[in-house]
């Protein structure tokens, strides 16, 4: 069973096609909770019907259906509660890929407290800057030993945080506490699952925020992105007409719990179309390992970012067998027509790219039921009313270059962000005019198909004509010596702008005076001239954010300096 129906009737039926798709609604209940209104509604309903499947490098695996998952989650929350953890408290979670990180969610749904997923990748000053932009007043980690030392460090300069929670995994590099924290495991045990939903001032509305993002902007501090509690409802799309879910099948999004990715590809959309979702708690990304995962668990269908089709795509599929696979999507960045390639030549399977922001669910995507276009964003999706506007408002004619927008109608789509909290003056700048400006620019071919350009500040001014990084950096991905190019501009006396790339080769080739020249003979015989990179500069890596996007940003401001010397 899924509970699709209670909400968008028209996508209950077993197969959609997104051309049939007219008159979208999502019908919004008064007060949803996802924990309440999907996860115990499962467990009533079909309390056998499998949730999540989990394992990690230690050989370690569970399975949970939704009666185990409610009863957790009450559990989680009775630990909460009895910490004095209230609707509207601000709670850290950093929990990479652990299987607790799903009960502990939901008990904050319960609760009514405001989930931030932090990735384990951040440092004591980055912990410092949440907790004190968001007051946080209790930081659940697991033992890891670098999270632990990270959170114990910044604790003297984060006077909001009340409480800290660890939650023990006894595997890899892990740390004993010098502060005081509560073990979560050991409050576990001995906590009852009776609890009551709330009513009357504790009980949670549509408008409340349920969940809060910092952003892994590439430029400046990270901006706070609150979503509201009918969020999950806005996935149902994302998961079940791009994803493509299966009813009962096992969906592998691979994002860690820190990222906006997680909520897009590991639980609400998911489970609201009946799939189960795979976590494979990974400590370091190795292409071999996550195939005899796909095979050993028969994942069903399966979401990356491109990079990581670049390295699977170099590992030899053919050795495992991935029958079970029905569906290959991505986004994250855009996507390399190579890759597209080499992965339906590999896989036969093609692979439907979509596109959206930690502040949206999915904005577009090529859809069930579309034929896909390798490197575009496909179609808006629905619900989302999707433009591409020149300087002065207007619609950009065919191919022609603008930033993307969403028209609002005099209402913000289901799913969609509340704002930036504590800045009302970024929030305004965004939603201007009737408009939601994602700071994108984008272009539509004949068919309707949207084009991925760049960021804003990212495009390049050369010559009087506007480059997209992504177009060149396209085909420096063609040449087999490349791994990962970033394309930007420096400042150039002649032409405004030159155009750069820095390139990171493949593993075991050398870097040369003749294999430059080549790359870039390479890229000149297949895009115009005034595309042409002028400089081209081997690197050991690119500067990325911790979400892993290409700081493009960090690259021009170090070439601007360098010239200033």
């Amino acid at each position: 069973m899924n509970l699709i129906g209670d909400f968008v009737p028209e996508f209950a039926a077993k197969e959609i096609d997104y051309d049939k798709i007219h008159d979208f609604n999502i019908t919004v209940p008064d007060n949803f909770n996802f924990a309440y209104d999907i996860v115990d509604k499962y467990a009533n309903l079909e309390p056998k019907k499998r949730a999540l499947v989990w394992c990690d490098d230690f050989g370690n695996e569970r399975t949970m259906n939704f009666l185990e998952m409610s009863e957790a989650s009450k559990k989680a929350a009775t630990v909460f509660d009895s910490l004095g953890i209230k609707k509207g408290d601000f709670v850290m979670l950093i929990l990479r890929r652990r299987w607790e990180f799903w009960p502990i969610l939901l008990a904050l749904h319960r609760i009514g407290a405001i989930a931030v997923p932090a990735t384990n990748q951040l440092l004591a000053k980055d912990i410092e800057y949440r907790t004190n932009a968001a007051k946080i007043k209790m930081i659940v980690a697991l033992d890891e030993a670098q999270v632990v030392k990270a959170v114990e460090d910044a604790l003297p300069k984060s006077p909001s945080v009340e409480k800290l929670v660890l939650v023990r995994t006894n595997v890899g590099k892990t740390m004993e506490p010098t502060k005081e924290w509560v073990d979560f495991h050991e409050k576990f045990a001995s906590s009852s699952s009776d609890f009551k939903r709330k009513e009357g001032d504790g009980r949670t509305k549509n408008d409340d925020t349920m969940l809060m993002y910092f952003t892994s902007g590439t430029s400046g501090y990270p901006k706070m992105v609150q979503h509201n509690f009918l969020y999950p409802l806005g996935h149902i799309v994302t998961a079940k007409l791009w994803q493509n879910v299966i009813e009962d099948g096992l969906h592998l999004s691979v994002a860690e719990t820190g990222w906006a990715k997680a909520m897009w590809g590991k639980i609400y959309g998911q489970w609201i179309c009946g799939s189960a979702v795979f976590v494979y708690d990974m400590i370091q990304f190795k292409p071999y390992l996550l195939m005899q995962k796909l095979e050993k668990y028969k994942v069903t269908t399966f979401c990356a970012p491109p990079t990581v089709y670049r390295y699977l795509i170099r590992t030899d599929i053919k050795k495992f067998d991935l029958s079970n696979l029905k569906y290959f999507v991505t986004a994250g960045e855009a996507l390399n027509p190579e890759v597209y390639n080499k992965v339906l030549e590999l896989s036969g399977k093609k692979l439907f790219e979509g596109y959206g922001q930690t502040e949206c669910t999915l904005l577009s995507g090529n859809f069930v039921g579309m034929k896909p276009k390798p490197g575009s964003m496909g179609k808006a999706a629905p619900g989302y009313d999707l433009a591409v506007l020149d300087s002065e408002g207007n619609e950009c004619a065919t191919g022609e270059v603008g930033s993307l927008v969403i028209r609002l109608h005099g209402k913000r789509p289901v799913g969609m962000f509340s704002g930036y909290y504590l800045d009302d003056a970024l929030t305004q700048q965004v939603f201007n005019g009737g408009l939601y400006h994602t700071g994108d620019t984008a272009y539509k071919d004949e068919d309707g198909y949207l084009w991925f350009v760049g960021r804003d500040d990212d495009l390049i001014k050369t010559s009087g004509y506007r480059v997209s990084p992504f177009e060149v950096e396209s085909i420096f991905q063609q040449h087999p010596a490349v791994l990962e190019c970033a394309v930007t501009g420096v400042k150039d006396k002649h032409r405004g702008q030159a155009i750069k790339a820095s390139v990171v080769l493949t593993k075991g080739i050398e870097a040369t005076v003749a294999l430059e020249h080549e790359i870039l003979e390479f890229v000149k015989s297949k895009t115009a001239s005034y595309k042409h990179p002028r400089i081209l500069e081997f690197v050991k890596e690119l500067p990325k954010t911790i979400s892993g996007k290409i700081r493009r940003v960090e690259i021009r401001e170090n070439d601007a300096k360098k010239q200033d010397e």
